[in-house]
């Protein structure tokens, strides 16, 4: 049998509707202790009944509505009800104290989820997934995960590794026939089949250098010069004043971070204290982790007060830049120009965007510049991409694998020679797809997930 499991489904905030779930064999007897309905939930699967929410001396706390799923048709692939109730924490609580002392124990962090993985209704990359959905901070991010939790990704995977079996089975052929020949025609389409093979896995391990910018998202960090107006170009994209604006130099100390969905792209912008030779204790350790920031940052946008000649702290910071991906952001174009944007030109190239923070202009024009500098924008998020590092270390530990079976058959070995190659590329995929994953990469990846998924 297995146990019942409880827990609050819905975010630990207020809010107009609370869900309680439950799941495990005797989930209809718990349930018929902490909810009454005029008819047995077991009567109306997959039908919302209203009724009453009982506490553990039996009192009403709340009314509203319950589901029964019926195994194996549920989100877990066991029998499963949830439990529909007004959004207060008082009451979700109550109600969840009452599935307890019926019979039921605390759910783990994901354990509803890795039910479902371990009855074969997700496999590891569709339960990875459901938390990379929950986490998406962009609409790409979030249709990408939707799309592998439909199982797109892991179909591909699929393909991939019954090409692998058909190819090992051919090879072991070879060790139960010795004797007969070997034929070079068969030699060039193992071999013409493993090069597909390799292409489509490579294929998939490159999409992640796309997948983790959507993912984790780029560290974006705006330096320049005091008083060029890094803090108001951040307000600006951002839309909301974030960190404080005034004419006094020095008014940013720290740095400053925000995210920001542009698109497909997740920017970690971080505003930083102006850069410039100071003796000052305070402004002296800002200068430093302005520095580091743009040292650490997959992007920075360089600003520069276009109204005034390009200072020697303006050359300063194009030197600390040099070699990094950076956009120069000429500020200030409501005013006289005054900056020689040929200097910015010869090391920034065309990553220039001239912007005013008073008027709010140039900001669309810098928004696509930013887009085309990962280019991403035609990619379409349709669950091919991979956007977790351990699918992509696994893919390319496979592609490594039939590469050397490819070496093997091109300098003239047998097939069987090969084979031990294609069984480790096989392994990979099935740790990826869960197929023989050890319960410790089991236990790390649902350890991620929140109490009630």
């Amino acid at each position: 049998m297995t146990d019942t499991i409880a827990a609050i489904a819905t975010a630990p905030a207020r809010s107009a509707i609370g869900i309680i779930r439950l799941d495990g064999d005797n989930v209809l007897d718990i349930a018929a202790k902490v909810f009454r309905s005029r008819k047995p939930l077991s009567e109306n699967p997959c039908l919302m009944c209203f009724g009453e929410m009982l506490d553990a001396a039996g009192d009403v706390i709340d009314r509203g509505l319950a589901v029964y799923f019926r195994a194996p048709g549920s989100y877990t692939g066991g029998n499963m009800i949830e439990l529909y109730c007004h959004g207060s924490l008082a009451v979700l609580k109550e109600l969840l104290a009452s599935a307890f002392a019926a019979g039921a124990r605390p759910a783990k962090p994901g354990e509803f989820t890795r039910r479902a993985f371990l009855n074969n209704r997700l496999d590891l990359t569709q339960a990875e997934a459901v938390i990379d959905l929950i986490d998406s901070d962009t609409k790409a991010a979030a249709k990408n995960a939707a799309a592998q939790i439909q199982g797109v990704f892991g179909a591909r995977i699929l393909a991939v590794h019954d090409a692998l079996v058909d190819l090992l089975s051919e090879f072991y052929a070879y060790v139960d026939y010795p004797d007969d020949e070997i034929e070079e025609t068969g030699i060039n389409t193992q071999t013409a089949e493993l090069d597909r093979v390799i292409s489509e896995l490579s294929k998939l391990s490159d999409s992640y250098n796309s997948g983790r910018l959507i993912r984790e998202g780029v560290k974006c960090a705006i330096i320049g010069r005091p008083n060029v107006g890094k803090s108001s170009v951040l307000n600006t994209i951002l839309g909301f004043e974030r960190s404080i604006v005034t004419e006094l130099e020095g008014t940013t100390r720290d740095t400053v971070e925000e995210v920001y969905s542009l698109g497909e792209i997740k920017l970690r912008l971080i505003d930083t204290a102006g850069i410039r030779h100071t003796d000052e204790p305070v402004e002296k350790l800002g200068v430093k982790r302005s520095e580091a920031a743009a040292r650490e940052a997959g992007l920075i946008l360089a600003v520069f007060d276009g109204s005034r000649p390009l200072s020697d702290e303006d050359q300063s910071i194009i030197e600390i830049i040099s070699g990094r991906k950076a956009i120069a952001v000429i500020n200030k174009s409501d005013l006289t120009q005054a900056v020689d944007i040929r200097v910015l030109e010869r090391k920034f190239g065309a990553n220039i965007c001239r912007v005013s923070a008073l008027d709010k202009t140039g900001f669309d024009a810098l928004s696509d510049l930013i887009r085309d500098t990962f280019n991403i924008s035609g990619i379409p998020f349709c669950g091919e991409t991979v956007t977790n590092p351990r699918h992509a270390h696994s893919l390319r530990r496979a592609a490594e694998m039939c590469v050397s079976a490819r070496k093997a058959l091109a300098s003239g070995l047998t097939p069987d020679l090969a084979a031990a190659d294609i069984e480790d590329a096989i392994n990979e995929l099935n740790e990826l797809t869960g197929k023989s994953a050890s319960e410790e990469v089991i236990r790390r990846i649902f350890e991620r997930f929140c109490v009630g998924k």
